[in-house]
């Protein structure tokens, strides 16, 4: 990786980290306090970070058409101010009408500054050869939450919720902001067929199904990411693990995913990226069956390949269109195929919680299951969709 594409790696890792760290994290640390300031339930505060996925599920294929057109730099750069509007909103909320805005302005941001506008900017900018910057993001970025989770508890601590949230603002106004402006290029110089207007107007043979299989893909992967990320430590407790042990065992899911980020970075990348999209499915069911066969002995093990699969398939998810579609059109074909993402993690901690309840850790044979024909939905995408035709 020359200097230059370094350069707007680290760049768009920074922000990116940030980013998440500061909204899609946000909830798990900020939702009691803001509950208990408010009078609220803490379920008003998960239902508006709800609402705000739904919103960047809808306006995503807008933004990814936008950012084929014209690059990726200013609406990366306008998110930093969507969400510095949004987070200052939220530290002002008194009520419940002021939090689903603040969240819904947040939700717009989602839609414009996290992964998927930073993978269709790096589409734009090195077309084919974005797999290894794409990689490159996921690496910095999938330390977001061992960073965000600790600073916001020293913040909320500090000077409370409120101030977390105006802290959080600051640093999209004066360090997302600037990076996002100024060290990220305008992309599209190498695709000149997506200015003049000419994405997705062809079909190849085979793209309308491996469309709807990555669609079914992303959204099950989302689903069960999301899903354990809001429930994983409580199910380690009905697995039979101390509350110290469950603690231990969730915390490896980040470490994990950054390994297996690593691993797909240095090894797989000559291969497909179907290859390793569906190794990755595979990694949570077998975890999950050796969870539910020898129960707390296996919880390490069932963490580390759950966060190694997820990690994995983070990546496909900018990877496999890139690979099978081409850059042309990449942005809006992206928001196509996530916006069921979104809708997916939107629902997944409700419908996690009630599948706990009446199902305990069978849940695990839910999940493992859904993967599984995630798993199979990828071996009925070709490797290569053929010639155009039009």
């Amino acid at each position: 990786m020359t200097s230059s594409r370094l350069g707007v790696v680290v760049a768009l890792g920074t922000t990116q980290t940030l980013a998440f760290g500061s909204t899609y994290y946000l909830p798990a640390i900020l939702a009691a306090p803001m509950a208990e300031t408010l009078g609220l339930g803490v379920g008003w505060v998960y239902a508006a970070f709800s609402i705000a996925l739904l919103v960047s599920g809808v306006l995503g294929p807008v933004v990814g058409s936008r950012i084929d057109r014209l690059g990726g730099r200013d609406v990366l750069a306008a998110s930093s101010l969507i969400f510095a509007l949004g987070l200052g909103l939220l530290a002002a909320t008194s009520g419940p009408s002021l939090l689903i805005l603040a969240w819904l302005l947040i939700g717009v941001g989602m839609a414009m500054g996290l992964y998927d506008a930073g993978f269709a900017t790096l589409a734009g900018i090195y077309g084919r050869e974005a797999r290894a910057p794409i990689t490159g993001i996921t690496l910095i970025a999938g330390f977001a939450s061992t960073v965000a989770w600790p600073l916001t508890t020293l913040l909320e601590q500090s000077v409370g919720w409120r101030g977390a949230c105006v802290f959080w603002a600051l640093v999209h106004l004066l360090l997302c902001l600037p990076i996002n402006r100024w060290l990220v290029p305008r992309g599209t110089q190498k695709l000149p067929e997506v200015i003049q207007g000419a994405p997705l107007r062809t079909r190849q043979p085979g793209e309308l199904r491996a469309m709807l299989a990555l669609g079914f893909v992303f959204a099950v992967s989302w689903f069960v990411s999301t899903a354990y990320a809001a429930h994983l430590p409580g199910l380690l407790l009905t697995a039979g693990l101390t509350p110290a042990m469950a603690l231990f065992a969730a915390t490896l899911v980040g470490p994990a995913q950054v390994a297996a980020r690593l691993v797909e970075f240095s090894l797989l990348r000559r291969y497909h990226p179907l290859v390793s999209a569906r190794l990755a499915t595979l990694a949570h069911p077998i975890g999950a069956a050796a969870l539910l066969a020898f129960g707390a002995p296996a919880a390490v093990l069932f963490t580390v390949l759950h966060g190694a699969g997820n990690g994995i398939l983070t990546i496909a998810k900018g990877t496999l269109p890139l690979a099978l579609f081409g850059p042309v059109g990449y942005g809006l074909r992206q928001g196509l195929l996530t916006a069921p993402s979104r809708f997916a993690q939107a629902a997944a901690p409700f419908l996690m919680a009630l599948a706990i309840e009446h199902l305990g850790l069978g849940v695990l044979a839910v999940s493992g299951g859904l993967l599984l024909l995630a798993c199979l939905a990828l071996f009925a995408v070709p490797r290569s969709l053929g010639p155009p035709t039009g």
